[in-house]
């Protein structure tokens, strides 16, 4: 019979030397949430509320693991983990105001559930995909790790979360990396209406330790004695000699994935058995029987409880719903970020790109010790690109790490490191890798100040670009992937001076920014560069050449096909715009050209379709309409993958049909 154990149904419990105060309180704290559950129910009948995701028969995991943290120790827990919150004494009535979409609640009526965190509290909630929440616990635990103030971290799963990539990363990312974690699966029967025997093909899902060479136990989720005993020598031992364990709980979910789903699936002889091991009912009878607490006692910490619980949520009954506020929406899609200007010293030498980029990162990594670089190879072998060579001697390999090859898990991290008061730079090999990383950048990285005021500060370096013959997954410049996604800062300078400037901005800023660098550019550029550390503002564009006939837009590659143009034409009056940052854009400096020229032409290296030159053409069609002479012009690549033949990839690239449609639209 699926996810029955061999066990009798009556739970064994075993007091050890607990008093009988810290006896009755586990009863307490696990009762808490299974009334406001039984509460929210009723509501969610009544429309009260939209949506629950119950943990009814699952209390004594919640309540155990974290009483077994102390209240300074980050725990990421699931939706069906009620009891955390309320362990931590998170305010009933905010949690109220949370599951109703008001104000009071902790994100401002833009997410519901338990999609939130609070930072007061060391809880770290989860997004609906699951699988980043084990990556962010890699990241706090790092954190700790470098802190060394000895504090473990605990993340929930459940075992369906166990089937994502995400959380085999997060497991070889912790066990390399000795990291302070406890990996908690709830294995409570099903993955919404999927049992277990369609889940995982091993008798108990402790077992996936083995293979990352992580400590892995069994313990009985329904018994408050066993789960919080066991914890607390856990989370002892890895206080002092830090290292993940993996622990599964074996429990049920007695109610529906969430209500609307029911439980109609289940077998009813399961859930009769599980429903005998319920850990709430058999640790009262326990309680009684041990003369620990009376009937009467029980009976007065339910009727205060239920009270309690009415006052807070008739406290956030009355509140106002959500006013609606245009600037405050738009205002906390990033955090504030008040830009101070360095200046650039005159004292300059010239360096390629490459040498810029590498300069900039040094300067950063002195100016803040708490600056974090990841990537693959990038230590002592210094990167494929060998931008961080050397670093590894001069800061050390806590600070400059090698990461295996798991380009989610380590995004994750480094969003982990952000909560624990940390900055992340993060080095994609390649650009086209950062695919295996996309859902924790545009729904965890992106969303997270948005959605409860948690900055991201992490710097993804994006080697990107064609015209070095590497084929179609080593050549993309994919910044249209994220140019559109809300929350994300994307920057792609084109020479040795911005990009020293700009990655310097970049990393003080505290948003999540996308840092693309031309690898074709790499070592083919050279600029008088200023020594020292200096700044450059995000999302302003420079003016290259300045003419009356036409204006070019373009950054990264592009900026040199049109500079090229240029010196071969060279009665052509053109402003050649470099917009060096492509999120936020600087739409001021486009227009103003366009209003004097006339004529707008559009370079990029990226395919036509969905690139960022349509929404310029659609900005310069809004805003200019009546000031154009001729129709805005598009000119990218062939709307094909990247070829590797040095003949096929010239005819994809938009340089010469650039040249075409430039004399085309000047002549118009």
């Amino acid at each position: 019979m699926n996810h029955i154990s061999n066990e009798k149904s009556q739970l064994d419990f075993d007091r050890k030397e607990y008093s009988n105060e810290i006896l009755a309180s586990l009863y307490q704290k696990m009762l808490i949430p299974r009334l406001i559950e039984e509460k929210m129910l009723v509501l969610l009948r009544q429309g009260k509320i939209s949506k629950w995701f119950s943990g009814i028969g699952q209390e004594a995991i919640s309540v155990g693991i974290t009483l077994a943290l102390s209240d300074e120790e980050y725990i990421l827990p699931m939706h069906r983990n009620l009891g955390v919150f309320t362990t931590r004494n998170v305010p009933l009535h905010r949690l109220f105001s949370q599951w109703q979409g008001k104000a009071n609640g902790f994100t401002n009526g833009r997410d519901r559930s338990f999609h939130f965190g609070t930072q007061e509290h060391k809880i770290i909630g989860m997004i609906s995909h699951l699988g980043p929440q084990m990556g962010i616990a890699c990241g706090i635990a790092l954190g700790n790790l470098l802190k060394r103030n000895n504090k473990a971290t605990a993340v929930f799963t459940g075992e369906g979360g166990t089937s994502e990539g995400d959380f085999h990363e997060a497991l070889n990312i912790a066990s390399v990396w000795s990291l302070p974690i406890l990996f908690c699966i709830e294995n409570n029967g099903y993955g919404l209406s999927t049992p277990t025997k369609e889940q995982y093909n091993c008798n108990n899902l402790a077992d996936k330790g083995v293979g990352y060479g992580i400590e892995s136990h069994i313990i009985e989720g329904n018994n408050i004695l066993d789960v919080y005993h066991h914890v607390r020598e856990f989370v002892s031992s890895i206080r002092k000699k830090p290292r993940p364990i993996l622990l599964e709980f074996k429990t049920f979910r007695m109610r529906g994935h969430e209500e609307a789903s029911g439980t109609k699936y289940v077998p009813q002889e399961l859930m009769d058995y599980w429903s005998a091991k319920d850990p709430i009912e058999n640790y009262k009878a326990y309680l009684i029987d041990q003369k620990i607490i009376s009937v009467d006692e029980e009976l007065q910490y339910r009727a205060a409880l239920k009270t309690e619980i009415e006052s807070h949520w008739e406290n956030a009954n009355e509140e106002e719903s959500i006013r609606v506020a245009l600037d405050k929406e738009l205002n906390d899609v990033f955090k504030s970020f008040d830009f101070k200007e360095i200046k650039p010293s005159a004292d300059t030498h010239e360096l390629r790109l490459i040498d810029a980029i590498s300069e900039g990162l040094d300067e950063s990594m002195k100016r803040y010790e708490n600056l974090i670089i990841m990537g693959q190879d990038i230590a002592a072998y210094g990167g494929v690109f060998k931008i961080t060579e050397g670093f590894v001697d001069v800061y050390g390999k806590e600070r400059v790490r090698n990461t295996p090859i798991c380009e989610s898990g380590i995004v994750s991290t480094g969003y982990g490191l952000s909560i624990n008061d940390y900055k992340a730079i993060i080095e994609m090999q390649f650009a086209d890798f950062v695919s295996s990383g996309f859902n924790p950048i545009v729904n965890l990285l992106a969303k997270s100040n948005y959605r409860w005021g948690q900055s991201s500060d992490v710097v993804i370096r994006m080697p990107c670009g064609a015209g070095v013959g590497a084929g179609p997954f080593h050549s993309q410049t994919n910044e249209a992937w994220f140019i559109k996604t809300p929350g994300l800062k994307v920057v792609y300078p084109a020479f040795p001076f911005d990009a020293k400037g700009l990655l310097a901005t970049a990393i003080e800023d505290p948003n999540p920014v996308l840092f693309f660098e031309h690898k074709a550019l790499y070592r083919s550029i050279r600029q008088e560069v200023p020594k020292g550390y200096y700044t450059l503002p995000i999302g302003k564009a420079t003016q290259i050449y300045q003419g009356e006939d036409i204006t070019i837009i373009s950054y990264g590659l592009g900026v040199h096909w049109a500079i090229n143009i240029l010196e071969k034409y060279r009665s052509i009056s053109a402003d050649l715009i470099d917009l060096r940052t492509l999120q936020p854009l600087d739409v001021d400096t486009i227009c103003v050209s366009v209003k004097k020229t006339g004529k707008a032409i559009i370079l990029q290296e990226d395919s036509l379709f969905g690139g960022i030159a349509s929404d310029i053409s659609a900005i310069l069609m809004e805003h200019c309409f009546e000031f154009l002479d001729a129709p805005v012009k598009r000119v990218a690549s062939l709307d094909t993958p990247i070829p590797f033949d040095a003949n096929l990839e010239t005819q994809y690239l938009a340089k010469k049909r650039f040249e075409e449609e430039l004399l085309a639209l000047l002549k118009y």
